[in-house]
């Protein structure tokens, strides 16, 4: 059971390690963050310009100055990234607790 426990505490160590390099990858733009959330494609079809549609069109150009169109989804799959890596960091310790207590034990 020592080498299973070995196997364990090296597996759980290797998620660790992979989520943390990861994160760091994608946090300091080496990597894209995985896309979970993404804006639908705009069609190019004008409908019949009313006065209210254009004034959505100039409203929605001025809130495109202040605020990039990307900006809220890139910010939900940033943190959805955070939670997925929160969550194998957590899983690795408890595959490496195992191992740990399986070590110990020399069962």
């Amino acid at each position: 059971m020592k080498i299973f426990g070995w196997v364990l505490l090296i597996i759980g160590v290797a998620i660790i390690i992979w989520t943390l390099y990861s994160s760091y990858n994608i946090f300091t733009g080496k990597t894209e963050i995985p896309e979970i959330f993404s804006l639908p494609k705009e069609s190019n079809q004008k409908p019949a310009e009313s006065v209210e549609a254009q004034m959505k069109e100039m409203m929605g150009e001025q809130l495109k100055a202040i605020l990039p169109v990307d900006t809220f989804p890139k910010l939900l799959n940033l943190i959805i990234w955070a939670i997925l890596a929160g969550i194998l960091t957590f899983g690795g310790a408890q595959i490496s607790s195992i191992g740990i207590k399986l070590i110990i034990s020399g069962v």
